[in-house]
């Protein structure tokens, strides 16, 4: 099983939120090879930012390394056929840039999506994809 982790997944770890025991179950996976886990750039830097707006940015740069070390594939670039999705849902469900990039990753490699975003709910029910909701 491969999934694809939304940036609100991980920060649901760090502010202790609803969910954050699912993630924290999928971590313990990876660690045992029993599934996948992977993450695009963009969300990434989305939990960058955030916690450099609660935190500060020597906090913020704490916790990526605390992701990198964990299994966590991160995917640096956006093949041009994931681009193209991307825009596809970005106008078809008139989502975020960063959402829509995350749906596209998700989409093309087969994964299913891990979030808490309703923002999502529209794609997945018509069919683009499967979703671990984390509420």
């Amino acid at each position: 099983m491969h999934y694809v982790l939304d940036a609100c997944s991980l920060i649901a770890i760090f502010n202790g939120e609803p969910g954050a025991e699912k993630v924290l179950n999928l971590l313990g996976q990876a660690k045992n090879g029993t599934i996948r886990i992977s993450m695009s750039i963009v969300q990434l830097l989305e939990i960058y930012y955030d916690r450099i707006y609660i935190s500060g940015e020597h906090v913020a740069r704490t916790r990526i390394e605390s992701i990198l070390s964990e299994p966590i594939n991160i995917i640096e670039n956006i093949p041009y056929t994931a681009m193209y999705e991307a825009g596809r849902f970005k106008t078809s469900y008139s989502m975020s840039l960063a959402d829509s990039i995350l749906c596209a990753t998700a989409q093309s490699i087969g994964a299913t999506l891990v979030t808490k975003d309703d923002e999502l709910k529209a794609p997945e029910q018509a069919g683009e994809f499967t979703v671990l909701w984390l509420k």
